[in-house]
């Protein structure tokens, strides 16, 4: 019952860890990336991300994944409210319905799409060819993002792929190094995998701001659907998972599904509804410490 409650507790501050880190990049996601770097208060947000991340790896000491990952959905629960708050208004009927329909289903298909077997790790081959496959995959979706008129929603679907790719690849270089000791960080492919991991932390990081640029609810929900969702198809396709589903659970899988596009489809029009906070001011006019 003690793990228990450590793991709980964990993955609410992880939780409130990446949120809060969210709000605070939805302010400043106006801004280049050259202006991004001059903003003191967003390397709090780097930072609070960096937490969550810690968290979330020390809370699977405490608690199954089975658990754990449903958990994940709490970060929109509590990102909406506050982006009310922030903005000195109550969260209107479409960000409550489209929130509790996303959570719902997120929690639905965490718990019903599970995976078997004890996960490999990636061969230098299909190390090389995820990396390279989510170059591509993850360079398309930022291009389609940046169309003019565009849905911020591609940059976090980008983002939320980037993401679960640093994932397999982290969990490829710890197993590696469990195995073989740290002599294995020398070889070329483990420095090619820390510099990927790197380069789609820093690439995913700067996608999920800019969808942010529009409203938060929508792009977060997103990000929070794509992330395990491509983190499965990755486990399934290079890691030697098994799906544990049957027919039915597959159907209700299949609703969730739907509830979580219902959800996002409402905090969309929640986000062009509701007014939302003005951005941060011009960096060259902002006080000193923004």
């Amino acid at each position: 019952m003690t793990n228990l409650l450590i793991a709980i507790t964990l993955c609410v501050a992880v939780s409130i860890a990446y949120a809060v880190a969210a709000l605070i990049q939805a302010r400043f996601a106006h801004l280049t990336v050259a202006q991004l770097v001059r903003v003191p208060v967003l390397w709090l947000a780097i930072g609070l991300n960096a937490l969550g991340a810690a968290l979330h790896v020390a809370s699977l000491n405490f608690g199954p994944l089975s658990l754990i990952q449903p958990l994940g959905a709490l970060t929109l629960v509590i990102a909406v409210p506050l982006a009310a708050l922030t903005a000195k208004r109550r969260p209107t009927r479409l960000e409550m319905t489209g929130m509790t329909y996303t959570v719902v289903g997120l929690t639905g298909l965490a718990l019903i799409i599970t995976t078997t077997g004890k996960a490999d790790t990636l061969t230098s081959g299909e190390l090389i060819w995820l990396v390279v496959a989510t170059v591509v995959v993850v360079a398309g979706l930022a291009l389609l993002g940046r169309r003019p008129g565009a849905s911020t929603l591609w940059e976090a679907i980008a983002g939320g792929i980037a993401f679960s790719v640093c994932s397999a690849l982290c969990q490829t270089i710890v197993v590696t190094v469990g195995d073989g000791g740290a002599g294995v960080l020398l070889r070329p492919i483990t420095i090619f995998a820390a510099i990927a991991v790197g380069t789609f932390a820093i690439v995913a990081t700067i996608l999920t701001q800019r969808s942010y640029r529009d409203g938060l609810s929508a792009p977060l929900a997103v990000t929070n659907l794509v992330n395990p969702a491509s983190a499965t198809i990755i486990g399934v396709v290079l890691l030697g998972e098994t799906l544990a589903t049957t027919g039915v659970e597959i159907a209700l899988a299949v609703i969730c599904g739907f509830l979580c596009c219902l959800g996002v489809a409402q905090l969309a029009r929640a986000r062009d509804a509701a007014p939302t906070a003005a951005p941060a001011p011009p960096l060259e006019d902002a006080p000193a410490g923004v």
